[in-house]
Order: structure tokens, then C-alpha cells, then sequence
């Protein structure tokens, strides 16, 4: 990808952005603690990196539009949707928030 215009890059990126966000999504029966654990990143990480990023452009936009543009709808009604109760081996091996 070093050959590649920062137009294109950025273009490239935000489709894989995109791609990435709608896969979240529609697995809605992955939760956030199992992406934590596997992958130490979830989809508030996701929506606070969107935010950060919108404040360094000073973008105007709050943690709640972050969350809704990751999660597709309010952060509260995709809780009360679809989040479940981590297992006790879920929380056991949680390691806590991710970089952010």
C-alpha cells in the first residue's frame, strides 16, 4: 500500500472501515466481552476511536452519535437488544478496557 496516493489510501480505508462496522453490525450475537477477550478491541473501542478521531479534526460529535454510527441504533437500545450477561469465564479473563 506504499505506492498508493493518500487519496486513494484513504478511500481504501474508510471502505474497510465501513466493511467492518456493518459486519459488527450484523453479528450482533458477538458480544462486546468476547471481542475484548479475543481481540482486545469491541465495538466502544471502535465508536470512542471514531470519536477521537472527529476531535482531532474538530469534527462536531458526541460519545452517543459515536456509538449509534458503530452500533447502527442508540448504544442503550442495542444493549437492551442484544447484549447478554458475560459468563464467568468471559469476566475471569476480561483484562480490562483497551488502549483507547
Amino acid at each position: 500500500m506504499t505506492d498508493l496516493d493518500a487519496t486513494t489510501r484513504t478511500e481504501l480505508e474508510a471502505a474497510a472501515f465501513r466493511r467492518l462496522v456493518a459486519h459488527l453490525q450484523a453479528r450482533t450475537d458477538v458480544q462486546n466481552i468476547a471481542l475484548m477477550n479475543l481481540a482486545g478491541f469491541c465495538r466502544n473501542c471502535l465508536s470512542n476511536w471514531l470519536l477521537d478521531a472527529a476531535r482531532e479534526r474538530d469534527v462536531p460529535m458526541t460519545k452517543d452519535e459515536s456509538r449509534e454510527a458503530v452500533y447502527g441504533m442508540p448504544y442503550e437500545e442495542w444493549k437492551a437488544r442484544h447484549q447478554s450477561e458475560a459468563t464467568p469465564e468471559q469476566k475471569a479473563a476480561f483484562p480490562g478496557p483497551g488502549p483507547h
